[in-house]
């Protein structure tokens, strides 16, 4: 894969009043009679009377590897402005976009947006600035490392959601750092033509939507979560496009072949498919990831809905991209600046995660991702809040003790370490405290879980934060969020949902981030809870006809027992502790065994709807 040129890409403005156009459009030039221009405002005349965008006409060019190349030179200092009292020729935003004339017709295609654009207006709008001053990075930014992969604890949110916009995230940094997160993993930036949208599906690529804030308030943001130790990926989405993003509009208004999108991979729903056997196609998402790392300093990718682009192991597809993004990454070594944070010694922290909720086990194992969602562990535990007192609750409790320790996955391969997300709540699911009860609406789309029943949600948090694998939270899942999600449906993607921030001082709120604060703490005290092996007790008659989950995590002389009750009874059972000593239960610091003997079976003492975790400490 090859680096776009993207100094002679999309629209760029110099201090002196000159903005530069460019784009590639293969298949469509001058000599075959087609016309384009460039149609620019500034932004703050776009919504007055009488003053019209002015236009500019672009020539083409052969470009010997993506065919067509269209550009054009303007000088807005020297422009006669539109009207007397416009804005034009002054600082500040000005928006784009790009029309096409058909050959020997008057027909015109408007509404083309720049795929190639660093900054957006709403809807199909690019933009840029005149006047723009590069992002000045903290001096604690060459410090900055990316934690190792088995330490990351992940929180999950939405930028407009969270925290209203960049700026107001920023604002919640600190809260997220005095939880105990060390990533983040952002919702999709891409500009989108809506105001209310999940972002999966981008008409942008190289810059921030809109509606959350500008290129500096997402590099500022970036710069903050580094400086408080935290680490920053972002969901990409790359196996489909909008039908209103660039090629697939474009050519199919012409009725000609895109030279970007077409059959490939699995045939999802969604959107418009990205052809990965075409090299403007490969090279676009290649250049994408390199101007997020390189630009705004994220620490990685969410790699959204990878059977859309997997032709295999060895194909042209996801597999190549991570690999092409991997190696790209790996040959910074030693330059130093900001890419020093992949680098710890000899460890390489590049955080490449797949979501191929089909087979993601296939997709940690046979491509360069070093962690992948999986939707297994959230599943299981819907199951068995839903099983109630029925025939399957014992085996759901049984496939839930597997889960905890992600049978089936590698941890290691392609010379790095590897594992899963855990979780119980994302973006696609409603709240988990859904599964125990709904508070009925005459709206259905404003259904809401429980919350009354919060202690129910407890052993699962407790399985999740000490189980193997990265764990993820959702935002506001902390407080006991508690909205109801459609399966399907635009109801899905198009509500807006902020957080209830209110939340955190109710009862409730205050009764599970408290314990998600002290698990959190826990995991990161306890070095076998993030990186130790795990062995799950599956003892039918013993333990889970009880209503009870047992697993232990062991690190080298380091070991921690987990007991979880999902009953609603408090349970004794017995258990065979394997070493001499004193074991402190870490959760409430009750029930201590002080004197146990290596082999003998001893009760211990699990509450109902919580659990316990006993530590060796010799």
């Amino acid at each position: 894969m090859k680096l776009l040129p993207l100094k002679k890409l999309g629209a760029r403005a110099t201090p002196d009043g000159v903005a530069d156009f460019g784009i590639y459009l293969p298949d469509i030039s001058n000599d075959d009679g087609y016309q384009l221009f460039a149609k620019v405002i500034h932004e703050k005349d776009q919504f007055r009377q009488g003053i019209e965008p002015l236009q500019f006409e672009m020539f083409s060019e052969l470009d010997p590897d993506y065919g067509q190349y269209w550009s054009a030179r303007i000088d807005i200092s020297t422009q006669s402005k539109p009207r007397r009292d416009s804005y034009w020729g002054r600082p500040g935003k000005y928006v784009y976009r790009y029309c096409l004339k058909e050959p020997k017709s008057d027909s015109i295609i408007d509404w083309i947006i720049d795929p190639f654009a660093r900054e957006f207006g709403v809807g199909k709008l690019s933009s840029f600035t005149l006047g723009y001053e590069p992002y000045d990075w903290n001096d604690k930014e060459l410090d900055w490392k990316i934690p190792p992969l088995e330490d990351i604890i992940l929180y999950e949110l939405m930028i407009n959601e969270f925290g209203g916009g960049l700026a107001g995230t920023i604002d919640r940094l600190d809260y997220l750092r005095d939880l105990g997160i060390n990533c983040i993993e952002v919702m999709p930036v891409n500009h989108v033509a809506n105001t209310i949208n999940w972002g999966f599906d981008p008409l942008g690529y190289f810059g921030v939507d809109d509606r959350f804030g500008n290129r500096r308030d997402m590099q500022a943001f970036i710069d903050a979560a580094h400086q408080r130790g935290i680490a920053v990926i972002l969901d990409m989405v790359f196996g489909h496009v909008s039908e209103g993003f660039t090629y697939p509009y474009l050519y199919g208004k012409l009725g000609i072949h895109s030279p970007f999108t077409g059959p490939f991979g699995t045939d999802y729903p969604f959107g418009v498919s990205t052809d990965f056997n075409r090299n403007l196609t490969r090279d676009f998402f290649f250049s994408v990831n390199h101007h997020w790392l390189s630009t705004y300093h994220v620490d990685g990718f969410r790699y959204d809905c990878v059977p859309n682009y997997w032709d295999g192991a060895t194909g042209v597809g996801y597999a190549w991209l991570v690999y092409e993004t991997c190696e790209l990454v790996r040959g910074k070594k030693g330059e130093g600046d900001h890419w020093n944070r992949f680098f710890d010694g000899p460890d390489f922290n590049l955080i490449q995660c797949a979501e191929d909720l089909d087979d993601p086990i296939r997709a940690l194992s046979e491509s360069y991702s070093n962690c992948t969602w999986q939707n297994r562990t959230l599943g299981t535990a819907r199951e068995l809040a839903l099983a109630g007192d029925s025939w399957s609750f014992q085996e759901r409790l049984r496939d839930l003790g597997c889960r905890t320790g992600l049978d089936g996955f590698p941890v290691d391969g392609h010379g790095m370490k590897k594992t899963a997300l855990q979780y119980i709540e994302n973006h696609d699911h409603s709240r988990f405290i859904c599964h125990f009860g709904i508070q009925e609406e005459d709206e259905k789309l404003l259904q809401e879980g429980l919350r009354s029943r919060w202690y129910r949600v407890q052993p699962y948090l407790i399985a999740l934060l000490t189980a193997r694998g990265i764990p993820m939270l959702w935002q506001g899942q902390e407080f006991c969020e508690n909205y109801w999600l459609p399966d399907e449906g635009y109801g899905r993607v198009k509500m807006f949902r902020p957080m209830r921030w209110d939340y955190f001082y109710t009862q409730e709120g205050k009764n599970i981030v408290r314990l998600v604060r002290r698990l959190i703490a826990l995991r990161k005290e306890r070095a076998q809870l993030r990186r130790g092996d795990h062995y799950f007790y599956n003892d039918p008659s013993r333990y889970q006809s009880r209503g009870l989950l047992l697993f232990h995590r062991q690190a080298g002389d380091e070991f921690s027992l987990v007991a979880l009750n999902f009953g609603d009874q408090d349970q004794t059972a017995e258990f065979c502790f394997p070493r001499d000593g004193k074991y402190h239960e870490d959760l409430q610091g009750q029930d201590n065994l002080p004197d146990v003997t290596a082999g003998e079976w001893r009760k211990i003492l699990v509450p109902s709807n919580y659990g316990r975790i006993w530590t060796w400490e010799g």
